[in-house]
């Protein structure tokens, strides 16, 4: 390169950084005020009182009895419904992996189509089916069979779940299946491996960052609901975000709300690292 052109690459370089400033603007502006804001709020609230005193009381209110069985309580179901959408996760995505392009989109777009509907609408639907003059019950009556009594439990709250957070762990696991090559399932079979070692062997490992990566978007938000817990359970049934809600919305403690959601972050961030580790190139992701 002569030196004319590279006196004019030195003068366009300001202005190519400037429009690439002036693209990122957009972003800059709502990750400003949409995540970095709320963010510093609730550190400056879960941090102080109401006098606005430096305090770690309201992180360490997460040891009350109260706090501590509604976050017990919230990690079992979550685990229990993170477990169940796995279980029924990876053989459907399996399914979808060997369906042609075509059949494979079908499926796939018919169940994510209820994701197009309000998050709070499809859990008030389950309300309506399980409730105790509800359709199921109608149905089992006219078939003379014993009525369901699902709603406001424990069960009600992880079908809740595994309804509406299923999706998030198919499209990952799907979306890794299908990146892996024929050839090393071939060279697997002609190696005399059976179909249960080519899943021990070759499927999970293969597919660990979408498992990893679905296991994460399950597990978080199931830890963090309050909707399903307070449609599905009633009300009767107190998870950590119930405990959370009440705080900003009923009590108006702002500042304990704020600390026993620093104490959730802490959740979050364990699964970014997670992620991180397991799924470095991305593969994982669902969108």
């Amino acid at each position: 390169m002569n030196s004319t052109a590279m006196n004019n690459t030195r003068k366009q370089h300001p202005l190519l950084l400037l429009r690439r400033f002036g693209l990122a603007g957009p972003y800059a502006v709502w990750i400003t005020g949409f995540i970095l804001i709320p963010l510093l709020l609730i550190m400056w609230y879960g941090l102080t009182d109401r006098t606005g005193a430096f305090t770690l009381e309201n992180i360490l209110s997460i040891a009350a009895p109260d706090h501590f069985k509604a976050l017990w309580l919230s990690l079992g179901l979550s685990l229990i419904s993170t477990l169940t959408c796995l279980i029924l996760a990876f053989p459907l995505a399996m399914i979808l992996r060997g369906r042609k392009m075509a059949a494979s989109s079908f499926i796939v777009f018919i169940f994510i189509l209820p994701m197009w509907m309000n998050f709070l609408l499809r859990t008030m639907a389950w309300q309506t089916l399980l409730e105790k003059n509800g359709v199921i019950n109608g149905i089992l009556t006219w078939l003379r069979l014993p009525s369901q009594t699902l709603i406001n439990t424990p069960g009600a709250i992880v079908l809740g779940m595994v309804y509406n957070f299923l999706p998030f762990m198919v499209l990952p696991i799907y979306n890794v299946l299908s990146k892996i090559d024929d050839n090393i399932i071939h060279a697997a079979k002609d190696l005399g491996a059976n179909g249960f070692q080519r899943l021990v062997k070759v499927w999970l490992p293969l597919s660990l960052p979408g498992i990893i990566s679905g296991i994460t978007m399950v597990f978080v938000p199931s830890l963090t609901t309050f909707v399903i817990s307070d449609l599905l359970g009633g009300s009767k049934i107190l998870l950590i975000g119930n405990v959370i809600e009440q705080e900003f919305t009923r009590g108006s403690n702002w500042n304990l709300g704020s600390g026993l959601s620093l104490v959730l972050m802490v959740f979050i961030l364990i699964s970014m690292a997670v992620i991180a580790k397991y799924d470095k190139n991305g593969e994982g992701t669902a969108f």
